[in-house]
């Protein structure tokens, strides 16, 4: 069985934002949409290398960048804690597709990441722009949705002080060990 990208994405930018990950079994021939966060860590400018089903990300200085994410919405939290590092404001366009997930997650992203300072519009219809910068410590809530506590950690790890996620064990619905993987990266 081949490897769920969209459980890897954003353990994927959390390498492209703190340190190095290397994630095996997964097939860049997959046909899953989510392998497109390799494009989104390119153009953002994170160091990624793909040799066979191992894909491995490393922290460089992140740019803003444009992506069109209609048929990957279960990346754009991954690609908001991307664009968040990332110097510039970023566009993603897809925004519709996110109305209906475990909470509105376009709502839910400007809310929560507003906390932490990272100022996130979604007025232009489909489409939402992240100005990325510091993380303020800050409390934010997950929401009961697994990826947007992920997202909030990944962006986590570059606060200078302390960010508490209400109801972060919502993770245990997609990723059980994602907080002890997440701490992994930060000890290398």
């Amino acid at each position: 069985i081949e490897g769920d990208w969209s459980g890897a994405s954003t353990m994927l930018v959390a390498g492209a934002i703190a340190g190095e990950v290397t994630i095996k079994n997964l097939s860049t021939l997959s046909r899953q949409a989510d392998t497109a966060i390799c494009h989104a860590l390119e153009r953002a400018g994170a160091g990624i290398i793909i040799e066979r089903d191992t894909v491995t990300v490393s922290k460089r200085e992140l740019r803003a960048f444009e992506f069109d994410a209609t048929n990957s919405p279960d990346l754009f939290p991954a690609l908001v804690a991307l664009a968040a590092a990332a110097e510039g404001e970023s566009r993603i366009i897809g925004t519709s597709r996110l109305r209906h997930k475990e909470s509105d997650r376009a709502e839910t992203l400007c809310l929560e990441y507003e906390k932490l300072g990272i100022e996130i519009d979604i007025s232009e219809d489909n489409v939402m722009k992240i100005r990325g910068g510091e993380i303020c410590p800050s409390e934010v809530f997950s929401h009961n949705d697994h990826r947007i506590a992920m997202s909030l950690a990944a962006s986590a790890l570059r606060c200078k002080g302390d960010v508490t996620i209400t109801a972060a064990e919502c993770v245990e619905k997609s990723y059980p060990d994602f907080f002890e993987d997440l701490e992994s990266i930060t000890m290398r």
